[in-house]
């Protein structure tokens, strides 16, 4: 009984974020259904002392990632660089391979260590001008995005330094470039196969004459550049290089100028006990807001004529847009929290314990557990915190080398992780102005395909040894 109420919990909230209602809202009515039909008196004291907790803890954490990443991406609009660099990817790789230049950018910032939520940001003006001028349509943003930022640069290559490729290395005694012929082989499957669906969907929408769509029902659209003659594609460019290149810098720089931990005192009158900031924990985070601030200045600084004009109602439309997004998946990470406290949770972790090959074993263990919370991070840290032993030891026992359990276990998180109530998910249909019945085909696609290469990644190994 308990597991079916964690999966009606599940399945409702799937099916609302489907049809197009607000997570936020949902999202804990889901979560706290379901504790009302496992124990009813705990529903008022898991409210406040974990969803609320939780999702309070996430925007804590995360929300001025998410603002500064909508300023910066409203800013590269306003300032036609958007227009500009898409202009000059017309001319150099064509119009129809619009699709294959998103991709390509969304893995170049994600894999310099941009954060997944700031690329949405920051490349969606970019794809709405180059497929409205491709006449591709908008629907197929989403996948498009989603295949270049939540796939094979976010956990399959090797060096990658998203959370996801981080978390298995504390309980492996890996390195972040465990197992890179597996991981690479991966990432090209993934790559290719997902570039073969997307042009697909688009040779079909251009065989039944479906365009980009009308921009009088579309939302959201990017605000059309009025600031006269465009800027230089190179100098377009230096702001997203400024953030790759910051970021970077500043993730070495602050553990070398903070060491392990700071504090300070909150104020000056009476004793209050000083505040401890643990810098491991917080670095990646403080070097992401540095370098959007790096690259909101340096825009500022290349357009700063044109940005002026229509900075007031654009950073307006930011700010919303980064309280949705940020709003949407702290809620998903509160109703994950609840989910992971209740018995039913239990029985699904102990049933997919007795799967008897350890890869298999694992992966499944990882992406259904990432599918159910909604969180690919979460799932994975929930999965190795309950089994990594037993997954250690049943790989000792197969022979199998640990970087080869941690790519699996990294691949794995972000498979079924993106179902219709992730909140990465959310907010990129957020971001770009559709809903799931208008996109979402194509981000399942993506999902199955990440999904499959995990498998493709274990006969790898199984067939030809690849580490």
């Amino acid at each position: 009984m308990s597991f079916l109420i964690v999966l009606a919990a599940l399945c409702f909230l799937m099916l609302v974020a489907y049809r197009g209602y607000s997570v936020i809202l949902f999202a804990p009515v889901a979560a706290l259904g379901a504790v009302l039909l496992t124990d009813p008196q705990l529903v008022a004291p898991m409210f406040t002392g974990l969803f609320m907790d939780k999702m309070v803890g996430f925007l804590k954490l995360y929300f001025p990632v998410f603002l500064l990443g909508a300023l910066f991406g409203k800013l590269i609009e306003l300032s036609g660089f958007s227009k500009a660099i898409v202009q000059a990817t017309i001319r150099v790789v064509g119009a129809q391979r619009a699709m294959l230049s998103i991709v390509l950018v969304c893995a170049l910032l994600t894999y310099g260590g941009v954060s997944l939520f700031v690329v949405v940001f920051a490349v969606y003006p970019f794809a709405a001008e180059l497929f409205r001028q491709g006449d591709i349509p908008k629907r197929l943003i989403p996948g498009t995005i989603a295949l270049g930022a939540f796939t094979f640069t976010m956990d399959a290559l090797p060096g990658t330094p998203q959370i996801q490729n981080i978390i298995p290395t504390t309980f492996f005694g890996t390195t972040t470039w465990a197992a890179p012929v597996l991981g690479t082989l991966g990432g090209v499957f993934i790559l290719i196969t997902g570039l073969a669906w997307l042009d697909w969907r688009r040779r079909v929408a251009a065989r039944n004459g479906e365009g980009y769509g009308d921009a009088a029902t579309l939302t959201n659209e990017p605000a059309a550049f009025t600031g006269g003659k465009l800027a230089h594609p190179l100098l377009a460019v230096l702001p997203l290089l400024v953030v790759g290149v910051a970021n970077k810098l500043l993730t070495l720089w602050i553990p070398l100028h903070y060491g392990d931990s700071t504090s300070f005192m909150p104020a000056v009158i009476g004793n209050p006990a000083p505040v401890v900031q643990d810098t491991s924990k917080l670095v990646a985070i403080w070097a992401v807001e540095g370098a959007l601030l790096a690259g909101i200045a340096c825009v500022l600084l290349l357009a700063w004529r044109p940005v002026k004009a229509g900075f007031s109602e654009g950073s307006k439309s930011a700010i919303g847009g980064a309280l949705l997004a940020g709003m949407n998946t702290a809620s998903e990470y509160g109703f994950g929290a609840v989910i992971a406290a209740l018995p039913g949770f239990l029985v699904v972790a102990q049933a997919l314990g007795s799967i008897p090959n350890p890869l298999v074993n694992e992966a499944v263990t990882v992406t259904a557990l990432a599918g159910i919370t909604g969180s690919a991070s979460g799932g994975m840290s929930i999965a190795l915190a309950a089994m990594a032993d037993t997954f250690i030891a049943n790989a000792h026992a197969a022979g199998i080398p640990m970087d080869v359990l941690h790519r699996v276990a990294a691949m794995a998180s972000g498979g079924m992780d993106t179902l219709p109530h992730n909140g990465a998910v959310i907010t990129l249909l957020a971001v770009t102005g559709l809903t799931h019945r208008q996109a979402y085909k194509d981000i399942f696609a993506i999902t199955c395909i990440k999904t499959l290469a995990v498998f493709v990644v274990i006969g790898l190994y199984y067939a030809f040894g690849l580490v």
